[in-house]
């Protein structure tokens, strides 16, 4: 019999990759979603006899609880995402962030597996020179970081979970979201040819989308040998400025026009690198580079424009 594995938020950014890849690996999959964007991003899946779909909000437990009765491994994507929106709604922004998946961890049975995708945002404001490892101090400088440290503590108390921190994510979805800072970047180098910048030393850590569907395959794989513990997940060779960033579009984009605001702050403060070495000793490794992902987004936005509320 299949290993069943619940999804909460699959039909978004991370999902429409990772849902496919589960299902082409042979395990069963449960999809909860409340589709609020109004996404068709699962579509291709529908076809297969091992995927089912729930339309319905991850806070209401009448709706989860028996759907977490049959799964065997539980991954939480659905969230709000990003420090802008949850900012604008607080309160709903933590209790579907960080309450939601503490009640399923609650309700579920300690046979019942979880892997979670935490943020690396976490480390905050890093220390000069010295990476950020999984064991470095946590500091986190938004709603969205705050949340998701709390619930990884939660997680990793109750045990038999994975927690990947993920870097700042990229590459083009079925679900596309365009605000992530390369996608953005990207976008505005296509459209604008212009990209203006608010505080431009401060550096993160990037990871490809497919990446991270690989990462959870991985952990699903070996998840005796990873089980309880935490992990970064990100490219090693990309602990870039927001300038640095810039310069490798430009490699591709060469009528790239760069401005540095000389005033302006971000109101993600993030600052750090990242080191990715205890995944990546445990066998894992990226396969999609910095620039791969920024060739991809190019040919991506060839199709798609952002124009949903644009009079033109």
């Amino acid at each position: 019999m299949a290993t069943k594995i619940l999804v909460t938020g699959g039909a978004g950014y991370i999902g429409s990759i990772l849902v496919p890849a589960l299902l082409n690996a042979g395990y069963e999959v449960t999809v909860v979603d409340n589709f609020m964007y109004q996404e068709n991003s699962l579509a291709s899946c529908c076809a297969d006899p091992h995927f089912r779909v729930v339309r319905g909000d991850v806070r209401v437990m009448d709706i989860m609880l028996p759907l977490l009765a049959e799964a065997d491994i539980v991954i939480p994507l659905a969230a709000l995402v990003g420090a802008p929106l949850c900012d604008r709604d607080p309160f709903t922004a933590t209790a579907v962030n960080r309450d939601a998946i503490a009640a399923l961890l609650r309700h579920a049975g300690r046979s019942q597996a979880f892997l979670l995708p935490i943020t690396n945002s976490g480390y905050g404001i890093g220390e000069p020179g010295k990476p950020c490892t999984e064991e470095s101090p946590l500091r986190p400088v938004s709603r969205y970081g705050r949340d998701k440290v709390e619930l990884e503590r939660i997680m990793m108390d109750r045990g038999n979970a994975i927690s990947f921190r993920l870097a700042t994510v990229f590459g083009m979805s079925p679900r596309m979201r365009i605000d992530l800072l390369v996608n953005d970047f990207t976008y505005r180098a296509v459209t604008d040819h212009c990209i203006v910048l608010f505080e431009s030393h401060m550096k993160r850590n990037y990871i490809h989308v497919r990446d991270v569907a690989r990462v959870f395959l991985h952990g699903l794989r070996e998840f005796d040998l990873l089980a309880d513990q935490i992990y970064n997940v990100g490219l090693s060779d990309a602990n870039l400025s927001k300038l640095e960033l810039c310069q490798r579009i430009r490699q591709q984009i060469p009528t790239l026009t760069v401005l540095e605001a000389p005033t302006g702050s971000d109101p993600d403060k993030r600052d750090y690198v990242v080191s990715n070495a205890k995944i990546e000793a445990s066998g894992y490794k990226p396969l999609y580079t910095l620039d791969d992902g920024i060739c991809e987004l190019i040919k991506g936005y060839t199709m798609i424009r952002n124009a949903r509320y644009g009079n033109i």
